[in-house]
């Protein structure tokens, strides 16, 4: 064979073996890879001695579930509207929107010139009806005095009757002057009648005038009264939320002048579903945030509940009262209230931290282990613990007995642990 010929030969046969020799490596290759990602998906480590990683979590009281917010708005716990009761023109009103009054207070001032001409007009009447009460009890007076000269005079004529009777009797007169002495006593006791129903008459007249004395006096004190609402006076303390009018109106009774606030307390109102509304009841502590003060925590009482729900929400007004130190409160800051309906915060993991292959036997069971952190030494080792469960909602699960709120335990890890293993804490545990 030529050397021509030898060369291309050669070369095939190179080329042969390294396609075998490189056929079995990736057969090799292939078998291996199984092998691998069981070890991979076992975890593990690399190192016999390396220590697993652990997520570390500590252990803190809450609700099992979030507790539900309701919107609501702030406003005054009562809103007073400051009317006029008379008409007159309002010729001052130093207050404005913001204003602090107090209770009791002039506030605003109407003109009160016809006013103070009623009263005088009233007091005037009142005189005259006084004066004739005063003229009654004269005319009394006299006819009194007339009564007891007329019963003289009775006295007398029965006396004159009487003598003359006996003189005639005995023959000494004639029987006309016994007539005439008779007549004389009847006309004196008709006299003595008629001056005693005089003094009945006038008595009537005096208590006739003195009732109109007491209604006149009535009416004074109606005029003293109306005269007093040409002032405005403030019947609450409180601030200036709103107002009305302006100096130079004239003003009709019922006519808003402005409106009062009492800010001393805050209320809120929050609809409430029907299904919540069994949970709640009057004087029940509610949680109120507000975002204008997200740092401060308000706890309110349930004042009132609504009797009447919208029939197309199905909600029901609920009204919380909460104090407002210092005043900073104001009216139409958002609200968000929270009712604590559970009874009872209780410390809460995640589901994932509790021990054991068969969780629903476990919590069925209601006792389980999970693992805590304790320090041996410098070494961070991990010890099982029993517990006692509760609840289960959203991946979380409530810790009856067994770990108390502050105590490190183990949300998961890296591999299997025992009992006293050694572990070391991954970056997402917490500090």
């Amino acid at each position: 064979m030529s050397k021509a010929i030898k060369q291309p030969v050669r070369q095939i046969q190179n080329l042969c073996i390294f396609c075998v020799f490189g056929l079995g490596l990736l057969t090799a290759g292939c078998g291996s890879l199984p092998k691998e990602s069981a070890e991979a998906q076992s975890g593990k480590p690399e190192r016999g001695n390396q220590a697993p990683a652990v997520d570390v979590a500590i252990a803190q009281t809450n609700f099992l579930s979030p507790q539900a917010e309701y919107i609501g708005n702030t406003a005054p716990f009562r809103i007073v509207s400051v009317r006029s009761q008379v008409e007159g023109r309002l010729i001052a009103l130093n207050l404005d929107i913001g204003d602090t009054v107090q209770r009791g207070k002039i506030i605003s001032q109407l003109d009160d010139t016809l006013l103070v001409t009623a009263l005088k007009q009233a007091e005037a009447e009142l005189a005259t009806s006084e004066s004739e009460v005063a003229r009654a009890k004269t005319q009394v007076s006299n006819a009194r005095a007339q009564v007891e000269t007329a019963r003289l005079e009775l006295v007398q004529a029965q006396e004159d009757s009487r003598r003359l009777t006996q003189l005639y009797k005995e023959g000494a007169i004639a029987q006309q002057n016994t007539q005439q002495a008779q007549t004389k006593a009847k006309t004196a006791a008709q006299a003595l009648r008629a001056a005693i129903e005089q003094v009945r008459t006038e008595k009537q007249a005096v208590a006739a005038a003195q009732g109109r004395v007491f209604a006149q006096k009535a009416a004074v004190s109606a005029a003293v009264e109306r005269r007093s609402y040409a002032r405005l006076i403030s019947p609450i303390t409180g601030v200036v939320i709103e107002k009305v009018t302006e100096p130079g109106n004239l003003l009709q009774p019922g006519s808003e002048v402005l409106k009062v606030g009492d800010f001393s307390r805050v209320k809120v109102v929050a609809q409430v579903s029907e299904l919540e509304l069994a949970k709640i009841q009057v004087g029940q502590s509610v949680e109120v945030k507000l975002d204008a003060f997200p740092e401060q925590k308000i706890i309110g009482r349930v004042s009132r509940i609504s009797p009447t729900a919208d029939t197309t929400a199905r909600l029901i007004p609920v009204e919380i009262v909460m104090a407002n130190n210092g005043g900073k409160i104001g009216s139409g800051l958002l609200a968000r209230v929270s009712f604590n309906t559970q009874t009872k915060q209780r410390v809460v993991v995640p589901e994932i931290a509790i021990s054991g292959q068969n969780k629903q036997a476990t919590l069925e069971n209601g006792n389980s282990t999970l693992f805590v952190i304790e320090k041996t030494g410098n070494k961070t080792t991990v010890k099982q613990r029993p517990v006692s469960l509760g609840k289960i909602s959203n991946g979380k699960i409530e810790i009856l007995s067994g770990l108390e709120p502050g105590e490190k335990y183990i949300v998961r890890s890296s591999q299997p642990l025992k009992d006293g293993a050694v572990v070391k804490l991954s970056m997402l545990s917490e500090k």
